[in-house]
């Protein structure tokens, strides 16, 4: 056997990160794909907002595919719902952010090229989303994670 093949694995991270009432599992990391591709499970009970910033990301595209359930995705200001067997392409620089708003957990896979992001993280994010104990997060903890993994946060929405 080639190290090479030594080296290959199924799911390499059985580790499921939980992001207060959200759920996050890596399939493949940079690490394990040469960093061509990051790929991670994400599930989303019903009635769920995402509870970290709107964002951006300027180094990477982000592919979504719905498996179960259907989550509303809010890309440059416009609605999309992603269902089981829809793939939607956020490129780069795009402001988005999701919503499950119906009465059905989702599942959906995203797809990260190249992979720029990994479980780090969504470990980190986990920390300050679990110690808001379902309150809001601390929004300039959650952007200095943000922008050290890559991410840039979006202003807050104005308020009417």
């Amino acid at each position: 056997m080639s190290q090479l093949t030594a080296d290959l694995h199924v799911n390499p991270s059985d580790e499921t990160i939980r992001l207060g009432p959200l759920a996050v599992r890596f399939l493949i990391t940079a690490e394990n794909s040469s960093g061509s591709i990051a790929a991670f499970e994400v599930m989303v009970p019903a009635a769920q907002r995402l509870a970290a910033p709107a964002h951006s990301h300027n180094h990477y595209d982000e592919t979504i595919y719905g498996i179960d359930g259907v989550l509303t995705w809010t890309v440059d200001g416009e609605q999309i719902d992603v269902g089981p067997g829809q793939a939607l392409c956020i490129p780069r620089g795009a402001i988005h952010r999701f919503d499950n708003n119906g009465s059905q957990a989702v599942k959906v896979l995203c797809a990260v090229t190249p992979a720029a992001i990994g479980p780090q993280f969504f470990r980190e994010s986990a920390e300050v989303i679990n110690a808001a104990a379902g309150g809001p997060p601390d929004r300039a903890k959650m952007a200095e994670i943000m922008r050290r993994h890559g991410l840039t946060p979006a202003p807050p929405p104005a308020r009417a």
